[in-house]
This record gives structure tokens, C-alpha cells and sequence, in this order.
């Protein structure tokens, strides 16, 4: 599947159980960025490690951008069901041995 034009909006939980969202291509890439290199958010480098608790996909860098504008304007809590959400489905998805 050609990647090229899509974008990822995702969500990391810090340390301190904050969530940072952000947009990009490439989820695990950017992931070991929020981890462990300088390149990462100032916002995470000072709560590592992050884990990935949420992601969707995006048609357009626009797109995506309008819609981490819309989850950083959700409450907490709110940010929180949509995580627990994609876990759920996440988990659902991968077969148990």
C-alpha cells in the first residue's frame, strides 16, 4: 500500500499519564522520536518514555491537522474514551493464542 499521502494523527500517553497528539506519517518512526531522540516534542522529552494510545488515518496533511485541532480541544476525559475505544477494537482485532 502506497503510504505517501497519508497522514497519521495519533495520540501518545507521557509518564505522567498526560496525552500528547500530533500528526504524521509514520507512527512507529515518530514514536521512537517522542522516546529518544532530541527531534522529539519539547512537550514529551521531559515525560518519557510515551506509549501509542491512539491513532486514525488521514487523507491529507489538512485533514489531519483538522482533526488534531479537534481532539486537542476535547476534554480529558473525552480524549480518554477515545483511547480506551481504540484499545478495545485494537485488542479485538488481534487474534488470542
Amino acid at each position: 500500500m502506497d503510504n505517501t499521502n497519508n497522514w497519521i494523527v495519533y495520540i501518545v500517553q507521557c509518564s505522567d499519564n498526560t496525552l500528547y497528539t500530533g500528526i504524521c506519517r509514520d507512527v512507529q518512526r515518530r514514536l521512537h522520536e517522542h522516546n529518544h531522540l532530541k527531534s522529539a516534542a519539547r512537550y514529551t522529552r521531559v515525560r518519557r518514555p510515551v506509549k501509542l494510545v491512539y491513532q486514525e488515518q488521514a487523507t491529507s496533511r489538512s485533514m489531519a491537522a483538522q482533526r488534531e485541532y479537534q481532539i486537542k480541544q476535547m476534554k480529558t476525559l473525552e480524549k480518554k474514551a477515545l483511547t480506551r475505544l481504540w484499545s478495545e477494537m485494537t485488542q479485538a482485532e488481534t487474534p488470542t493464542a
